[in-house]
């Protein structure tokens, strides 16, 4: 294979531009200086001197976490595509001939951000940018929750007992290796006769923009309606909220109503008391604005598949965070665009 000329590179990326790369659109449209200080406020108290190895770009790194979760790929695969890729070196702006960092160093800088909950930071950062330049949320709330799966732990009938009870099975203290590797916050839930073992995604979307607004992270066995209050979004200036059945109830309806919060959540029927044929058209009705929510976590659906690589509740949170901030990114890409 002939050597790379003078002007090849250039035309590589003139070419990838033609094709409509989306990395380069995204690069153009998410400010992302808006992240520079966050992250570097981060860091300013873990690094004591300037002796050592230089550190890389705080703001580099960043972006090398969200390459990943858009194309859902560990560490050693993100080290390699930014190798392969013109398109990955464009949107980190860097140049054939820099170093890049190896998978050790992405994964101590997400463990960092995640120790310091900074992700959770710069998800709210990004959202004061939205609302500050004519993305505030309107039009209500619409709120839901998406189940998201991580890998299975092979534990004993005694082992998951005790974990259920909030205790360290015994025989894993004097194991500290394998006690790292044991997922004790992610529990299983079954939907629609399928078993899942995981976390809850729960989100709630503004209905004009379709960006997230508010999240929080539990166990999958954690129901759907229990974070609703904490998901209201006070700043929406339409104080209504959108949600399927199971966030019904006459206790929810009246909390709702004494804050001043219109409800359009589906009702539910009941064994003897099943749904009327009003109530079906009233549901049917709300569900053509509840189903906004589903083409949210259908985009994220397509970006990670719904897993995660990483163990216990704080990281999946943390992870959850980038996640829904890397989704109102591209919607924010998507709404200029088509401007």
């Amino acid at each position: 294979m002939g050597q790379l000329g003078l002007f090849d590179t250039d035309n590589i990326l003139a070419s990838l531009s033609k094709h409509g790369d989306p990395l380069e659109r995204l690069s153009i449209s998410i400010p992302w200086k808006e992240f520079k200080t966050p992250l570097h406020n981060a860091f300013r108290k873990e690094r004591k001197s300037n002796a050592g190895r230089p550190h890389y770009d705080y703001l580099l790194m960043f972006k090398i976490l969200v390459l990943q979760e858009l194309y859902n790929l560990s560490d050693n695969q993100v080290e390699y595509q930014i190798l392969d890729r013109y398109s990955f070196k464009r949107f980190l702006g860097i140049g054939p001939e820099d170093k890049i960092p190896d998978e050790k160093t992405i994964w101590h800088f997400r463990e960092y951000l995640t120790s310091e909950s900074v992700f959770e930071e710069l998800f709210k950062k990004f959202n004061r940018y939205l609302d500050k330049n004519g993305y505030k949320a309107q039009k209500g709330m619409i709120v839901d929750a998406n189940i998201v799966e991580v890998p299975k732990q092979r534990n004993s009938r005694d082992e998951n007992g005790e974990i259920k009870n909030g205790e360290i099975p015994k025989d894993w203290k004097d194991k500290p290796a394998k006690q790292s590797q044991k997922d004790t916050d992610a529990r299983w839930f079954k939907k629609n006769g399928t078993n899942h073992y995981g976390y809850k995604n729960h989100i709630c979307i503004d209905n004009k923009h379709k960006l997230i607004r508010t999240s929080i992270t539990t166990s999958a066995n954690v129901h759907d309606s229990e974070p609703l209050f904490k998901l209201i979004d006070a700043k929406n200036s339409n104080q209504t909220v959108w949600a399927d059945s199971a966030y019904f109830s006459s206790e929810t309806e009246e909390i709702l109503k004494e804050v001043g919060i219109k409800s359009r959540i589906h009702r539910k029927g009941y064994r003897n008391r099943p749904v009327s044929d009003f109530q079906k058209k009233m549901n049917h009705k709300k569900s053509m604005v509840r189903a906004r929510v589903e083409h949210v976590f259908g985009r994220m659906s397509m970006m990670h598949k719904n897993t995660l690589r990483c163990i216990g509740q704080r990281r999946a949170a943390n992870r959850n965070y980038l996640r829904n901030m890397i989704y109102n990114m591209t919607r924010l890409e998507t709404l200029i665009r088509f401007a």
